[in-house]
């Protein structure tokens, strides 16, 4: 069970990654398009015309969209999200627990029901035209559904973030319930920490008025201007 959890936080976090980094270079690609097919560069501005990317605007929202959904769903699992919780750590912790379970549980209830209806949605957009075509029925009397405008793409593919996402994060919010009742802690993340970055702790004997830098060299004796010696060098 740890395996498959294990397994599915890091197709989490990698799809995530993906999505972020492949929209990232996707939209790069069409602003430096945009800009050099208006630079007269012979031979590179021909070749650069005759290159569409139309696409690439629908395309980046669609990453986005499913990066938001697998997003939000990753937020639960690790605290991300911003709760107001003033009040309700201000109760007693027979009362607190209570409360934070009621909160968990409405919040696997709503995103339960976006999941279902948004299956449901899915399913009747053309879904079901593709699931029986692949399985060899007749689709004659089905309406095979519609495709996204430059890429077309069926839009039930796009529309499947939706349900996809929504069940993940309901599943989540059941997860982050049943910790908490096992340990009676809530997931929690420090936005000023990184990862791989680890924060280096000053030597017990560091002299923090020390001044080691260029600016300030120490190997440098300056006489005194009343020194004999300083004015012997004088002419």
């Amino acid at each position: 069970m740890r395996f498959l959890l294990r397994t599915l936080d890091h197709l989490e976090e990698w799809l995530i990654t993906f999505l972020m980094g492949a929209a990232t270079l996707i939209i790069f690609a069409a602003v430096l398009h945009r800009y050099l097919s208006g630079v007269a560069i012979p031979g590179l501005q021909d070749w650069l015309l005759l290159q569409d990317l139309s696409w690439a605007q629908e395309l980046t929202i669609i990453m986005f969209v499913w990066m938001a959904k697998f997003g939000a769903a990753y937020g639960v699992r690790t605290g991300i999200h911003v709760g107001v919780d003033v009040l309700i750590n201000r109760l007693n912790d027979k009362n607190r627990s209570r409360f934070i379970v009621f909160g968990l549980l409405a919040g696997a209830l709503f995103t339960g029901i976006i999941g279902t209806l948004g299956a449901y949605f899915v399913w009747e957009n053309g879904a079901h035209y593709a699931v029986y075509n692949w399985l060899g029925r007749d689709v004659s009397a089905m309406i095979e559904g519609p495709t996204t405008p430059d890429l077309e793409w069926p839009t039930w593919v796009v529309y499947s973030a939706i349900p996809l996402g929504s069940s993940l994060m309901c599943f989540r919010f059941l997860q982050v319930t049943v910790g908490f009742l096992r340990t009676g802690e809530l997931p929690r993340h420090e936005h000023a920490f990184v990862e791989g970055l680890e924060e280096e702790k000053p030597p017990v004997d560091m002299d923090w008025y020390a001044m080691n830098d260029n600016a300030h060299p120490h190997g440098l004796k300056h006489s005194k201007p009343d020194d004999p010696a300083a004015g012997a060098n004088k002419p």
